[in-house]
């Protein structure tokens, strides 16, 4: 296999066990609201629109290639 095949495996199988141990419901305050949600939806959540954002910075200010 190549390298980058067994890298991309090695890390989603990491990301798959980050995601296996962080189960549990966490409630999120700010201000008037509280919201609880599970962690195992809450890190992917946290990771894609931390991608969006970077992506949509890296657009705007001209570094994002074509």
């Amino acid at each position: 296999m190549k390298p980058k095949v067994i890298l991309a495996l090695i890390i989603l199988a990491l990301a798959a066990v980050l995601l296996i141990q962080n189960t549990q419901v966490v409630t999120y305050r700010l201000y008037f609201w509280s919201v609880s949600v599970s962690q195992i939806i809450l890190l992917p959540l946290a990771v894609l629109i931390g991608f969006i954002v970077g992506f949509l910075l890296a657009k705007l200010s001209g570094r994002g290639g074509k």
